[in-house]
């Protein structure tokens, strides 16, 4: 059984999430605590795909 990390789509860094070629997850909040952005994504067959990306961040003065 093949096992690999969950990779953030946004800076391509390893999540805390692994994932078994058997796996299969729809809706999924993915999280990174390097780039400290929440990715909506669905994984099925080991292939990643995004749904939602975070929104852009405004700057208050």
């Amino acid at each position: 059984m093949k096992v690999q990390w969950v990779y953030c789509p946004i800076c391509n860094n390893k999540t805390r999430e692994k994932v078994r070629e058997d796996t299969v997850i729809k809706n999924f909040p993915l999280y990174c605590p390097k780039c400290k952005n929440e990715t909506l994504v669905s994984i099925e067959n080991l292939k990643l795909n995004v749904i939602k990306e975070p929104d852009a961040k405004t700057q208050s003065r």
